[in-house]
């Protein structure tokens, strides 16, 4: 399908700074079922971009966080072109005034995403791809490319909370990396991941609107990915996934290497 990525950048800009920016550190957050966080801003910013996606491309219909999982799995099922979106990605940050958050957008097409966008609307940093044509901070191209690092020098973003004790417990007890942080935000880390701000990183737990506009990114970057089972990330179900990734080939077969992971991709 033929899609004017310059215009999908303009409508998530203007939305995130019509409807983002005004309500950052300014609004009240509930809770889902699950504990996550959720704001009005996340409500209002789907709204906005279903209504201005849909004016610009009518046949493609949106498959949004805040929907009911029956609507999600619905979307997902019909084998339609879909646009896939996280419209606060790092909820709990923006309500707290931690400027790391993101808006996240992918199209999936045929099973698989060949566009994606990433905005971070406090640096104003907008991270694209398209399939087969590479990947994009702003208007400058990424590329990552072999660091010589050892897994002993890397700085890994890890998000411990999800993973499991054993594995939680074995990488503060052997320590494999120079060092770690967790910033709250799934697709932006990835996408710094794919900037070279970064080198591995790891989630236990992670949806499809999430990763989907991220993956593809760092994988038009160069980056590498997989699961903790040491399979490829899907977009063709919503069951939650891990992610296991690095920027180099290298690294990325050292950091396999310590999580016991036999790659199948």
């Amino acid at each position: 399908m033929d899609i004017n990525l310059q215009l999908i950048k303009e409508i998530v800009i203007a939305a995130s700074k019509a409807e983002l920016h005004p309500r950052f550190n300014a609004v009240e957050r509930a809770y889902k079922p699950d504990g996550s966080v959720v704001t009005e801003a996340d409500l209002v910013m789907q709204e906005t971009l279903i209504t201005h996606l849909y004016s610009a491309y009518p046949d493609i219909e949106l498959l949004g966080e805040e929907m009911t999982a029956d609507q999600q799995h619905d979307l997902l099922s019909s084998g339609k072109s879909l646009w896939c979106l996280d419209p606060v990605d790092g909820t709990s940050n923006f309500a707290a005034g931690f400027p790391y958050f993101t808006v996240s957008l992918a199209l999936i097409e045929k099973g698989e995403v060949s566009l994606a966008l990433v905005y971070d609307p406090i640096r104003d940093e907008c991270f694209s791809a398209q399939r087969g044509q590479g990947a994009y901070l702003n208007e400058q191209r990424l590329s990552t490319k072999e660091t010589g690092l050892a897994l002993t020098k890397a700085i890994a973003l890890i998000d411990f909370k999800r993973l499991t004790p054993e594995l939680a417990v074995q990488l503060v007890t052997k320590i494999p990396y120079a060092s770690q942080r967790s910033l709250g935000s799934i697709a932006l880390e990835l996408c710094w991941i794919a900037a070279g701000r970064g080198h591995i990183y790891l989630h236990a737990k992670q949806h499809l609107w999430d990763y989907a506009a991220a993956h593809l990114i760092l994988k038009e970057a160069g980056g590498y990915a997989c699961t903790l089972e040491g399979k490829a990330l899907s977009v063709e179900k919503l069951t939650p996934c891990s992610t296991v990734a690095a920027l180099d080939s290298s690294l990325f077969k050292q950091w396999c290497d310590y999580l016991n992971i036999s790659l199948d991709q």
